[in-house]
């Protein structure tokens, strides 16, 4: 089953808890904190797999969660990382954040790779926090909670020849043809569903992929028919072979209308280099029409050529010319869009500060995860974390906004009292 949109979740592994521990070994004394570190949590990682051709897998997967990394022990043991979770994903897969919308990857090439959730760091333990002056520390952290995020998953195919057409133009009767692909075929209109790739061997040094792409209608750039889940597929080609139907009515109208569909839906797909096969050249009525439609698309500056999927009439012209045209054109089309950069990280000392119904919260990406990062079981701990609050300027903001004696505060999912020093 061919599916080229999915939605997942990604989750990276917590980090691992620091320990509280001393030395308490014969002849060792004052032996001071051991407490070792929590290790660090895994990421999840997606990466292209040249063998994949569809998003298929997140239809029966759409969780993932990396590692989390073991705690601290005793004796300054740090805990082991947790394990990175590694993703496969079809070439020619956009990631893309749910929430924002923001392009976090466009993964091409076999071995690209992402980090689309990262592991949280882990936790220190005492050992880490003493000093000359607090020998013997009573404080150590919670590992970092890992990244969690929702991405959207859009698969745009990798081909370098894109038949196009309207419905029944005889699109999948040329794949089945000329590659080892075998598509559905029927005499009825909208018979391709999905796309189908196909590899045309020429000679020993010549050979391109072809793409039997679903048939376009009048209105497809709005979404009509199969509309976008169509046209994004054309994007990464770099030649359309504009197949037109020669038992239509009007050829050369259908050439207009699935072109204009083209410039309608934008991403330079109007821009693309096109020949154009006259099909069904097999029946005789489509043989008288041949002449005119040639003359008026040659006017127009196209290559045409007379074809018939069916009888393999015209084949050979025509892959050669698309094989010398390939020749001709970068090995990668042009971007369609800018892509930005894969990571986009908000300003980590930003905070603001929200009135709720039963309290106040705090949002921002360094406060939560300090205060995620507090074990509150421990009162060295907590004064830390007061500290803290207190030299980041939440204290003060807190009390800008009116905050009282008994409010409850939220940061991330740690909630705390408000109380006033005497």
């Amino acid at each position: 089953m061919f599916i080229d949109e999915a939605t997942i979740y990604v989750k990276g592994g917590d980090g691992g808890n620091g320990c509280v521990a001393f030395r308490r070994e014969k002849y060792v004394p004052f032996g001071g904190p051991a407490g070792g570190d929590g290790g660090k949590g895994g990421d999840v990682i997606l990466y292209v797999d040249p063998h994949l051709n569809t998003l298929y897998r997140f239809t029966r997967q759409r969780h993932f969660r990396a590692g989390r990394g073991e705690h601290g022990r005793g004796k300054n043991q740090h805990g082991a990382n947790g394990a990175d979770l590694r993703v496969p994903v079809p070439p020619g897969t956009v990631v893309r954040d749910a929430r924002t919308g923001r392009v976090l990857a466009d993964l091409t090439e076999p071995g690209q790779a992402v980090v689309v959730a990262r592991g949280g760091r882990g936790g220190r333990g005492n050992a880490r926090f003493a000093t000359p002056s607090h020998q013997a520390p009573r404080i150590a952290e919670n590992g970092e909670p890992g990244e969690e995020r929702i991405l959207h998953l859009e698969l745009k195919l990798l081909a370098d020849v894109g038949l196009v057409g309207k419905p029944n133009a005889g699109k999948s009767t040329l794949l089945a043809a000329v590659t080892a692909a075998r598509p559905k075929i029927a005499p009825y209109p909208f018979t391709t569903l999905q796309p189908h790739l196909g590899v045309v061997v020429l000679d020993a040094q010549t050979d391109f992929v072809l793409a039997d792409l679903p048939g376009l209608i009048e209105g497809a750039s709005q979404g009509r028919g199969l509309g976008h889940e169509f046209l994004r597929h054309v994007e990464r080609t770099r030649l359309l072979i504009h197949m037109l139907d020669g038992t239509s009515e009007d050829p050369v109208g259908d050439f207009t209308t699935i072109n204009a569909e083209l410039a309608a839906f934008g991403h330079g797909l109007d821009r693309k280099p096109q020949l154009v096969a006259f099909n069904k050249m097999d029946l005789p009525e489509v043989r008288e029409r041949w002449p005119g439609v040639r003359d008026a698309l040659r006017a127009r500056g196209y290559e045409v050529f007379p074809i018939s999927g069916l009888t393999r009439e015209g084949l050979q012209d025509l892959l050669w010319a698309a094989a010398r045209r390939l020749a001709e054109l970068p090995r990668a089309p042009e971007p369609v869009y800018e892509i930005p950069v894969f990571r986009l990280e908000d300003d980590e000392r930003t905070f603001w500060v929200e009135r709720e119904a039963d309290g106040w919260r705090v949002h921002g990406k360094r406060v939560e995860r300090i205060a995620a990062m507090t074990p509150l079981e421990l009162e060295e701990a907590v004064h830390r974390l007061h500290r803290s609050l207190e030299a980041m300027g939440v204290l003060n903001a807190l009390r800008a906004a009116g905050v009282q004696p008994g409010d409850t505060i939220r940061i991330g999912k740690v909630e705390l009292v408000w109380e006033e020093e005497s």
